[in-house]
């Protein structure tokens, strides 16, 4: 009689118990190589300055650098100079030539698409921008729509 096996098996019986410890293992070696390559999936995103109260005192001033606008019918100028897409990257490269800082401020309207602004924000890192910031177009504030019910005149 054997020690740890029942009366009924014998040495010839096929083992029918579901072996677990290779899928323990392939999980936990896949589990390390995850940890291993998580932070080289990171992808590098955008740093956009936050504006803040006191922020432009000592430093150059707004008009030293380059100022990207995108208005409401997609048309993109550059210091005031209208711009082309396919010249875009070398109108900024030109214009960051004169900047102290090297910093680029992109403005759009409202009804602008994001995909729109991010990608004039790539532009101006790939024309050498160290810095870049977004503002919003000046434009005539949106009527705020209330609701009519305790508007209406009785009489």
């Amino acid at each position: 009689m054997s020690i740890g096996r029942k009366k009924t098996e014998t040495a010839e019986d096929p083992i029918t118990g579901i072996n677990i410890t290779p899928l323990v293992d392939i999980s936990l070696v896949l589990v390390i190589i995850f940890m291993a390559a998580a932070p080289f999936a990171v992808i590098a995103g955008i740093k956009v300055l936050e504006s803040q109260a006191g922020v432009a005192t000592g430093k150059v001033s707004a008009s030293d650098n380059v100022t990207v606008k995108l208005d409401i019918h997609n048309q993109i100028t550059v210091n005031n100079k209208p711009v082309t897409n396919q010249a875009l990257i070398g109108a900024i490269g030109q214009a960051l030539l004169k900047s102290k800082d090297r910093m680029v401020i992109v403005s759009a309207d409202d009804k602008n698409k994001v995909g729109q602004v991010v990608s004039l924000l790539d532009s101006a890192k790939q024309a050498g921008a160290l810095k870049v910031a977004i503002l919003k177009n000046d434009s005539s504030p949106a009527k705020i729509k209330g609701n009519s019910r305790g508007n209406r005149n009785r009489g």
